[in-house]
C-alpha cells in the first residue's frame, strides 16, 4: 500500500502531463501533416519563413511555388504552414 502512495502522484502527473501537452501536440501535427498532403495547384500558402505564394506544381515530397513576381521556387512540403486560400 505504501508503493502505491509513493508512486499515486508520480503516476498521476504522467497522466495530467499526457492529456495536457503530448495529446494535443501529436493532434496538431497530424492536422499540419493533413493540410500538407491535401495541397492542391491553385491554392495560396504561407511557408515557415514567411513567404506568400500560390502553388504551381505538385510532387510527393517537393512542391513549386509562384512568387509574386513570377519567380518558381521549389520547397519541400513541410515547409508550408498554412494554406490561406484554397483554389
Amino acid at each position: 500500500m505504501e508503493i502505491l502512495a509513493t508512486f499515486g502522484p508520480l503516476i498521476l502527473m504522467v497522466v495530467i502531463f499526457y492529456f495536457l501537452l503530448i495529446r494535443p501536440q501529436q493532434k496538431k501535427q497530424k492536422q499540419v501533416r493533413q493540410m500538407q498532403q491535401e495541397l492542391k495547384k491553385g491554392d495560396k500558402i504561407v511557408t515557415i519563413g514567411g513567404m506568400h505564394a500560390s502553388v504551381h506544381a505538385l510532387d510527393e515530397d517537393q512542391i513549386v511555388l509562384l512568387a509574386g513576381d513570377g519567380t518558381k521556387l521549389t520547397y519541400d512540403r513541410s515547409a508550408v504552414r498554412e494554406v490561406v486560400e484554397q483554389s
